[in-house]
């Protein structure tokens, strides 16, 4: 039922650092790596330019695996698996469509695949495409969500596929770990907990909110456009949701969400800022190194499986 996914990956801990848009950078992907994880870096605001300045950045933190995101609806999608290609990134993880058309350029450059899919459909249709593994990621987590939760999901995927399943979404310890690992993943997909990193950029405001968060703290908006986004509830997500139960057209929310996220990344701006989250956020207490968030997942991961006969 398991893979090894630390031996397909090259990696010493079978945590995956989640890309966030403009918070995912060299500092915070060399960081995760270089601790013995997969960094992964977010490109969703960058062009190939800034994609390959990104990449030499983090070559030059670390000699470590990592990995880069692809957001396969951005208009320079195809430059960056180019530059990805050229670059011979050792890992790419895919989102927002299927990288079928791009698999043999990963493959000839021998970077590994790892799409996510938030359905057992998507899934099965990314390993006929060739990935080397799926990211099974429940409407847990933040950013933008599917609709099935994690623990329906990821045992689900891991009956459907015969490659190696990394579940995502609701996973801030080692018993979230644990529990993922029970319905069948061989590896985790984390990003809230990594927003408060020491060597994560974003905002102080931003890691503060997270910190103070309780369990009811985040919603969803945007799911009148197909697009659904989880978010901690601010003043932002407020509008959204009165827009959205005016019926407003697209256009106008559109509008009302374009520079959301930099606005609380980059400005700290927390209340007219989307300050995406995951619902996790009520369990992450404390601003860590990558370092120290790894090595107390991993120490609390293995301390609940000792105990467990599986």
């Amino acid at each position: 039922m398991y893979a090894d996914i630390c031996g397909l990956l090259n990696i010493q801990y079978p945590i995956i650092q989640g890309a966030m848009a403009w918070i995912s950078d060299p500092s915070l992907v060399s960081a995760v790596s270089e601790a013995g994880g997969l960094g992964v870096l977010a490109t969703g605001h960058l062009d190939a330019e800034g994609c390959v300045k990104a990449i030499k950045e983090i070559r030059e933190r670390t000699d470590k695996p990592f990995a880069v995101n692809i957001m396969l609806l951005s208009q320079f999608a195809d430059e960056i698996v180019k530059a990805v290609c050229e670059q011979k990134v050792p890992v790419v993880t895919t989102g927002a469509g299927s990288p079928g058309k791009y698999i043999q350029m990963f493959k000839e450059a021998g970077t590994k695949v790892l799409p996510v899919a938030p359905s057992v459909a998507i899934a099965k249709r990314m390993e006929k495409d060739g990935a080397d593994a799926v990211i099974a990621e429940g409407c847990e987590s933040g950013g933008h969500v599917g609709k099935i939760t994690t623990m329906a999901l990821v045992p689900q995927v891991v009956d459907a596929l015969n490659i190696p399943v990394i579940a995502a979404g609701g996973i801030a310890d080692g018993r979230g770990m644990a529990a993922a690992r029970m319905l069948g993943a061989s590896g985790f997909q984390i990003g809230t907990r990594f927003l408060v990193a020491k060597e994560c950029t974003v905002h102080q405001n931003y890691k503060d909110r997270i910190i103070k968060a309780k369990d009811i703290d985040t919603t969803t908006t945007g799911a009148s456009t197909g697009h659904p986004v989880r978010v901690i509830r601010n003043k932002l997500a407020r509008k959204f949701e009165e827009l959205e139960k005016n019926n407003a057209p697209s256009e106008e929310l559109d509008k009302l969400g374009r520079g959301a996220l930099r606005r609380a990344v980059v400005e700290g701006d927390i209340e007219n800022g989307s300050v995406m989250s995951g619902q996790i956020a009520g369990l992450v207490n404390k601003e860590q190194t990558a370092e120290e968030i790894i090595k107390e997942l991993y120490e609390q991961y293995k301390e609940i499986m000792k105990n467990t006969a599986i």
